[in-house]
């Protein structure tokens, strides 16, 4: 039988936390290898056709191309300690408002599996869903979690539970995000670079 349940999502990166944390590993990365500089011709075309194709998933993919499950073993730890430290200081705080209001909490973030769960250990989600990552091609894509495909990962969430989700409330910070937007009864919207509601 299914069970209507109030559910509240919300995004991480911009919205929870300042900066990216996609962005920051890709930086890391950087710093502490000489293997991304080597790849660095290749980034730089994959951007270029991210200004004109931005939802496509080869640039996402090539970009990332000179990421090993090493780099991912060795630097994840000090990205996350890094990362956390960006977190904004109402996040943990509101989260478990909502959670103590009745409602399942749910984080869905486009950034990879290597990292979110890490970055939200310490907060009572009811669900973490994010980015799925090749352990072998950390830089494959197995689900882009991102845009429509949100609102994708949150239905099949739903239905793996016998919920029906009735989305009271969504925190995001990017337009990018308009599909679980939409679908939610209150949009709050966050500023990312102060971590404020946006009026």
């Amino acid at each position: 039988m299914l069970k209507k349940v109030d559910v509240v999502v919300f995004d991480f990166d911009g919205t929870l936390s300042a900066s990216d944390s996609n962005l920051e590993f890709y930086k890391y990365c950087f710093k502490h290898s000489i293997r991304p500089w080597l790849f660095l011709p290749l980034s730089l075309v994959c951007l270029i056709n991210a200004v004109f194709d931005y939802k496509s998933i080869w640039w996402r993919e090539k970009v990332r191309l000179f990421m090993t499950p090493k780099m991912v073993k060795d630097f994840v730890p000090s990205v996350v300690k890094l990362h956390k430290q960006n977190r904004f200081g109402w996040a943990k705080e509101i989260v478990a408002k909502e959670h103590d209001k009745g409602n399942k909490v749910i984080l869905i973030s486009a950034s990879p599996d290597y990292l979110i769960p890490h970055l939200v250990s310490d907060m009572k989600f009811d669900a973490v869903f994010c980015s799925q990552m090749d352990k072998e091609k950390p830089y494959k894509y197995k689900f882009l979690c991102w845009g429509r495909n949100k609102v994708v990962a949150l239905d099949k969430w739903a239905v793996e539970h016998k919920y029906i989700p009735n989305v009271v409330r969504a925190y995001s910070d990017s337009k990018n995000d308009m599909p679980i937007m939409e679908i939610a009864k209150e949009q709050v919207w966050i500023d990312k670079k102060t971590g404020l509601r946006k009026s």
